[in-house]
């Protein structure tokens, strides 16, 4: 019987906007959580300003799946009043 795979990463809280790991290298993202917000908004894309992975997203309280793959880097941008804990793997 194959083992079952288990999908983990590494939790990077945020309040604002940042690079996740190291800027340029690939990462992936599994899913966010949102721990709170008051009209927030995220936007994943490779770099500040870089092309973007997602459309500007208004997520709402709890986790969201968000499987993809970002090849160039991670750059997530928050708008508004947002906590958020991106789980993603290097």
């Amino acid at each position: 019987m194959p083992s079952p795979t288990i999908e983990v990463g590494t939790p990077t809280n945020l309040t604002g906007s940042a690079v996740i790991g190291r800027g340029g290298d690939q990462q992936r993202i599994l899913g966010f959580y949102v721990n709170s917000t008051t009209a927030g908004t995220i936007l994943f894309a490779a770099t500040s300003g870089g092309a973007a992975y997602s459309g500007t997203i208004t997520p709402a309280i709890g986790f969201h799946p968000f499987p993809a793959d970002c090849p160039a880097g991670l750059h997530v941008t928050i708008g508004g009043t947002l906590n958020v804990t991106i789980f993603h793997a290097g």
